[in-house]
């Protein structure tokens, strides 16, 4: 058994594979590594960040094309993305809680770091050209450059260049 595993190898292994071996060899490492060490305790680490799209597969191919995230689990109307983003159907989300959904409803986004924010700029303007606009490529007084706009259902994305 190789326990000297990276936490995403081991993780990738156990999502993936999802067999007994799998889980025999990593599930104890596995369940080990989601808390973190703090001061002396420990704490809870975020894992996923979840958004509410209409259609699943434009969605995947939206956030491929823009960011390179990949698939890692595909649980009909639920999959899970690289980096830890997860795309929840509409419908099943509007199931689970009883309420419907209210896009471009601008109380969080999701962040990105890109060093090439102007390369980023042509990509998403070549490949989404009807994308909707919060702010167009602007520098904040501190030197950074961002740009926001809209995914396909209204979820809020910032692109930035590392500060």
């Amino acid at each position: 058994m190789n326990v000297d595993l990276t936490y995403t190898e081991a993780k990738t292994d156990f999502i993936h594979k999802r067999t007994a071996e799998a889980r025999r060899i990593y599930g104890d490492i596995y369940s080990r590594i989601r808390f973190v060490e703090h001061e002396g305790g420990f704490v809870m680490k975020l894992k996923n960040v979840l958004i509410v799209v209409k259609d699943i597969e434009r969605a995947r191919q939206f956030y491929h094309d823009l960011f390179g995230l990949e698939m890692i689990l595909d649980n009909d109307g639920n999959m899970i993305l690289t980096e830890g983003l997860v795309l929840q159907e509409e419908k099943y989300w509007t199931k689970f809680l009883g309420r419907e959904i209210i896009s471009e409803n601008n109380s969080s986004e999701l962040y990105f770091e890109e060093s090439d924010i102007e390369g980023f700029v042509e990509k998403l303007e070549s490949y989404y050209p009807e994308v909707k606009y919060v702010n167009r490529l602007m520098t904040h007084s501190w030197g950074q450059k961002v740009i926001r706009f809209y995914d396909p259902d209204g979820n809020l994305i910032e692109v930035g260049t590392p500060i």
